[in-house]
This record gives C-alpha cells, sequence and structure tokens, in this order.
C-alpha cells in the first residue's frame, strides 16, 4: 500500500466517524458563523465611530458604534460556550474507534504474519490515540472560528478599503503557498520523529520483557546502548523538527506584518489622494493587525501544525492497522495422516532481519514422540506456529501427510493439528463445554478415560463435576489447572498432531509427566517445546535449534554430538 493511499486511508478513518455526525457538524457551522461577527464588524465599526463619531464631534455615536462591537463580542462568547456540548458528542467516541482499530491490526499481524511482543502498540495505544482525540478536539475549536474569521475579517476590509485589500489579498496568497511548500516538509519530520518514538518504545519493551535473559547472559552493556541508541535517535528526530519549524515565523510575517506595514507607509498617500479616511485607514488597520494577521498566524501555525500532527498520526494508525486481505486457502485437500516433513523451512520477523528459522529440514513420523528445544527466544514457538500452519513461512514448505498445509481445507488442518500455548484459555461455560469443545458428541465415557489418563480427578471432584461452570463468575483456577483442562481439550480431540508449546509449564513434574506419557500413549504424532529436561528425555527425539543451526537426534547422541546442548542440559539440571 502506497503512503498516498495509507494517508488516504487515515484520514478516511476520521472522515467516516465525523460523517455519522452530520447534524453536530451543522450546527458548529452555524455557530462559527455567529462566532465571525466581532471579525465582521471591528473594522468598519472602528471607522464609523471615528468618522461619524470622534472626529465628526459626536462622542456618543463614536461609542455607539463600540458599544455595537462589543455586543458582538458578547454574542460571540455565548457562541463559543454552546459549542462545548456538541464538541464532546463528536470527539469523546473517536478515541474508542481509534483503539479498536489499533488493537484489532495488533492482532491481525500477530495471527496472519506471526507478529507478538511490538511495543510500538503500547506508544499507538498510550499516545498517538490519546494525541488524536485531543487533536481533533483543538481543531473543531479552533479552525472553525479561525477559518470563519479569516473569510469575514477579508469581506469586512473589501467593504471598508477595497485598494487596502488589493495590497493585502495577494501577499497572504504568498504565505499560505509558502507554508504549503513547508508543510510537505514538516509532515516528514513529523513522521520521523513518531517512527523514532515507536523504535524506542519497541527496544525499551524488549529489554523489560527479556531483562532476566539479558542479566543472566551479561548482555546489559548491550541492551543499554541499543536503548540509547533509540532514545537519541527520537531526540534527533525532534531537534530535525524543530528546525525546519524555524521557516514558519518568516513566511507567516509575509502575509500577517508585511501587509501592515506597506498600508502604513502609503498612509499619508491613501489619506491625501482622498482613496481613504483617517477613520477607514484606522479600520483597515484593525482588520489587518487586529483580525487577519492573527487568524493567519492560526492558520498556518497552530491549527496547520494540528492537521500535520493528526494526519501523520492517522497515517500511522491506518499503516499499521490496516493490513492486506491473506487469500483465503485455495487447497481443499484433507490428508488423514499425521506425519511433518519440513523443507527448506525459514522465516524471520521482517525482510530486513536474520531468520529466527533458516532453512529447516526435519521429517517427523506419524505417532512420534519429538521433544524441541533450545535457549529462550531460539524460535521455538515460531517454529510450533509453523508445524501448525498458524505462520506462514517466507520460504519452504511445512506438509502434513505430504500435502503442503498451505493447500489443506482450513477446517480440516485445524481439526488435524492442535497447538496448546503455555497460557491455556478456559471458555465462560461448564467444564464439560470446555472439554468437549474440539469433540462435541463426545459422551461421559469419554470425559472419564480423558480425566483418567491426565490426572483430573482431584481438579473435576473439587469443581463438582463436568457441569461446574467456569470463566466469569466460576471458581478460580490455577494455571495449572488451566492447562490441564487444555490438556484435556486436545487428548479428547480427534487430531493426529499435537503441538505442545511449553503447555506443561505450570504443573508439577510428576502431573507433567503423566500428560506427556498419555498423549504420546495415544500413538498421535507429539511434538513438545519442552520446559524441563524430563520432558526432552521421555521423547523420542530431540530437535535442538541453536541460532540458524539446528540438530536432530536421541538425548545421548545430542550429548555427545553438541557441546550447546551439553550446556543447556546442564542449566536445567543446576540446583
Amino acid at each position: 500500500m502506497t503512503d498516498r493511499l495509507v494517508s488516504r486511508a487515515g484520514w478516511r478513518l476520521l472522515t467516516e466517524e465525523l460523517s455519522r455526525r452530520r447534524r453536530g457538524l451543522t450546527i458548529l457551522a452555524g455557530w462559527s458563523v455567529v462566532e465571525s461577527l466581532p471579525a465582521l464588524l471591528s473594522g468598519l465599526a472602528v471607522a464609523a465611530a471615528l468618522d461619524q463619531g470622534f472626529l465628526a464631534g459626536h462622542p456618543l455615536v463614536g461609542l455607539g458604534w463600540l458599544g455595537l462591537l462589543g455586543l458582538a463580542m458578547v454574542v460571540q462568547a455565548l457562541a463559543t460556550r454552546n459549542t462545548f456540548p456538541w464538541l464532546a458528542d463528536m470527539v469523546e467516541p473517536i478515541r474508542d474507534v481509534l483503539v479498536r482499530k489499533v488493537v484489532a491490526g495488533a492482532l491481525r499481524r500477530a495471527t496472519q504474519e506471526g507478529r507478538s511482543g511490538d511495543g510500538s502498540v503500547v506508544a499507538r495505544l498510550s499516545g498517538q490515540t490519546e494525541t488524536v482525540r485531543n487533536l481533533v478536539a483543538a481543531l473543531l475549536r479552533t479552525l472553525r472560528p479561525t477559518v470563519a474569521s479569516l473569510i469575514a475579517a477579508l469581506a469586512g476590509l473589501i467593504a471598508l478599503a477595497p485598494v487596502v485589500a488589493a495590497i493585502a489579498a495577494p501577499l497572504i496568497a504568498v504565505s499560505l503557498g509558502l507554508f504549503a511548500w513547508l508543510t510537505r516538509a514538516l509532515a516528514v519530520r513529523q513522521r520521523e520523529l513518531i517512527l523514532a518514538g515507536e523504535r524506542m518504545a519497541r527496544e525499551a519493551t524488549g529489554v523489560i520483557e527479556g531483562l532476566r535473559d539479558v542479566v543472566a547472559c551479561g548482555a546489559a552493556p548491550t541492551a543499554h546502548d541499543a536503548v540509547e541508541r533509540a532514545v537519541m535517535a527520537e531526540a534527533r528526530a525532534g531537534i530535525a523538527m524543530a528546525r525546519t519549524s524555524s521557516a514558519r515565523g518568516l513566511i507567516m510575517a509575509v502575509g500577517g506584518v508585511v501587509p501592515l506595514i506597506l498600508v502604513l507607509l502609503l498612509a499619508p498617500w491613501l489619506i491625501a489622494s482622498g482613496r481613504l479616511t483617517s477613520g477607514e485607514l484606522v479600520g483597515a488597520a484593525t482588520y489587518l493587525a487586529g483580525s487577519l494577521d492573527p487568524a493567519l498566524r492560526s492558520l498556518t501555525g497552530t491549527v496547520a501544525s494540528w492537521c500535520r500532527q493528526l494526519g501523520v498520526l492517522l497515517h500511522r494508525i491506518a499503516e499499521t492497522s490496516t493490513l492486506p486481505d491473506v487469500p483465503a486457502r485455495r487447497g481443499h485437500a484433507r490428508p488423514d495422516a499425521g506425519d511433518l516433513r519440513v523443507t527448506g523451512l525459514t522465516f524471520g520477523y521482517g525482510p530486513q532481519v536474520e531468520p529466527v528459522i533458516d532453512d529447516l529440514t526435519l521429517s517427523i513420523a506419524a505417532g512420534e514422540h519429538l521433544a524441541i528445544v533450545g535457549a529462550s527466544g531460539i524460535g521455538k514457538s515460531t517454529l510450533a506456529a509453523l508445524l501448525a500452519g498458524l505462520t506462514r513461512p517466507q520460504y519452504g514448505t511445512v506438509r502434513l501427510g505430504g500435502v503442503d498445509v498451505n493447500e489443506i481445507d482450513e477446517a480440516h488442518l485445524r481439526r488435524s493439528v492442535a497447538l496448546v500455548p503455555q497460557e491455556a484459555y478456559v471458555f465462560t461455560a461448564s467444564l464439560r463445554d470446555n472439554l468437549t469443545y474440539l469433540r462435541p458428541e463426545a459422551k461421559d465415557a469419554d470425559l472419564d478415560l480423558t480425566v483418567t489418563a491426565l490426572g483430573m480427578w482431584p481438579l473435576v471432584n473439587r469443581l463438582g463435576g463436568y457441569d461446574a461452570p467456569l470463566g466469569i463468575g466460576g471458581p478460580v483456577l490455577s494455571a495449572g489447572e488451566r492447562q490441564l483442562i487444555a490438556l484435556g481439550r486436545v487428548y479428547l480431540s480427534a487430531a493426529s498432531v499435537l503441538v505442545l508449546d511449553e503447555a506443561t509449564c505450570h504443573l508439577d513434574p510428576g502431573a507433567e509427566a503423566r500428560a506427556e506419557e498419555a498423549l504420546a500413549a495415544t500413538g498421535r504424532t507429539l511434538v513438545v517445546i519442552a520446559h524441563r529436561i524430563s520432558s526432552a528425555g521421555r521423547a523420542q527425539r530431540i530437535l535442538l535449534l541453536d541460532g540458524n543451526r539446528a540438530q536432530a537426534g536421541t538425548h545421548r547422541e545430542l550429548l555427545a554430538a553438541s557441546s550447546v546442548y551439553a550446556a543447556l542440559v546442564g542449566h536445567w539440571q543446576a540446583p
């Protein structure tokens, strides 16, 4: 998706939400006209107060014109007061809409691209969406009266002193044109600043989440340097933004200050030639200094800066929340087998980063019990998601029963391969519904066999039977009890391949051994991300992930052939 399309998509997020509140926008536009009355009348009232009042010897007439201008200001204040309820009605829902977009985009990336732990999501949720809400509120509160005042002041100036309008209008147009040219550079700087902030959040989040590993590996200096580089990059982006913004003052002076100076320089000639009266000259200067210059400064300064920030933020939110639709699986194959064949499997979290899984080739026979081991963050969970067909590899294939998983019917694949994650999910339903979720037709006898095999009777009895309610409002379950329920769910299922991604880490060693042995005894293919050395020892074969290298063999074979595996086993066995 090009930047232009993404930018349009970003603004569409906002305009679609605002378009649902046309009545509020119409009412706000009406109040804007009322708020612009002082800008329209200021120069005319001052000119009449001088020419018809004070200079003509009629001070009461002059005070009357000024009183009319004061009344217009009172009406403006009342109109401004009445806009706030309508502003709140339109602005408050915008943040909720954007939060839903950001969360939905993060979930789609996690499921479609295998991404997780993106610290920039925190920046978008906590900072960017709130900033968008505040900017929209500020723009609706400021842009309406600013534009209305600019138009009203120009109209008043043309009606009062066309010759002054002829001097000021071209300079105002030049100022706006120069600022439009500068805005593109400012938008680039703003985007760089936002991306730098996201990179800093991502680096800091990664270090904080992996702090234990950082300390254990003695990588504190490296982590410090990485975070410091991200912080300094954000600081440099902020300085570049400030330098580019400094040109704005000069551009605004072209349309705001220069016309007033020219009019004052030409004042003797304008009055002597009869083109302006003294009152009209002062009224024209009032329009220039009191209405046009402030409106222009607000429009090209504060308002334009807000619009630019809003556009960049919406661009970024749309960029990270809008993903191309993943094409549906075209195949309709339904292989009835439990063997897996991995060929040239490669996957990395981004095109420019080192692959987590690099050119892996592996065969897992039907009914085999394989354990996957390796250091934290080495790619074990990524490989589990690839084997289950939840993540698409960049290169290579995963075949189930000789068929590429991308060519297998989606529903059939989900029934054939069951992935149990570390954090087990329990539905708000009965224990029976939770256990039979993947096999709704299961009978009580099937449940009894499952509970007996996994040693779940103490849990079932504590809960009060299969019809005990779980989830929201139900009894509190420990992490280990949740894992037992998830394991019972896949034990009862018809899946031919079971992938356990540290799915027994919250169980004690005895319960873990019983669960793994029960699952292996079913004759189905069992792939276990090992959490303990005892778990790896129960497997028929072990796959060691070591950076871009992978070794497979039995426990004894790997102890003899791999110093990395020997060190890992020593770490596991250490007191």
